[in-house]
């Protein structure tokens, strides 16, 4: 297998790996699912954290968000199907870029008093460096919260 780098400047038709078979090219996400404790609780979270939007939808489920994505939330006790085989609290680790600089993350992590874990630190995003910051939402996934270099 070839290696392919990630900072690739823009994904697409003319950055793809000639060795590859499969004609299905996938754009981006749509959304993802958190198995969460406390769906009231995680939806308090990273609205007052990270500025995401509740949204109700299909009988009552429930999903954050943000941008053109959304993070489902399955609750613990009866999560919906289908669903991953091990739909568990606290196994999500996720990276989500923000325009806002780290600094103003960082102060605003503070006065909500959530403790930072790690950074700021250098690591690499989907297309190029970025700085990043990481901490737990109240289930205990790991949240990194970064800006492009």
């Amino acid at each position: 297998m070839r290696f392919v780098p990630l900072a690739c400047p823009a994904w697409g038709p003319k950055h793809r790996d000639p060795a590859m078979t499969s004609p299905v090219l996938i754009d981006r996400f749509d959304h993802m699912v958190l198995t969460v404790a406390d769906i009231d609780e995680t939806c308090d979270f990273y609205r007052r954290v990270l500025g995401m939007e509740k949204a109700v939808f299909a009988g009552g489920r429930v999903a954050l968000g943000f941008g053109r994505q959304k993070i489902n939330l399955h609750p613990a006790e009866n999560p919906y199907t289908p669903r991953a085989k091990n739909a568990v609290t606290g196994a999500g680790d996720l990276c989500l870029i923000t325009e806002t600089p780290l600094d103003d993350v960082i102060t605003h992590l503070q006065a909500e008093g959530v403790k930072i874990i790690e950074g700021p630190v250098a690591k690499t995003g989907a297309t190029g460096p970025i700085t990043s910051v990481y901490f737990r939402d109240p289930d205990e996934n790991l949240i990194e919260v970064s800006n492009y270099n």
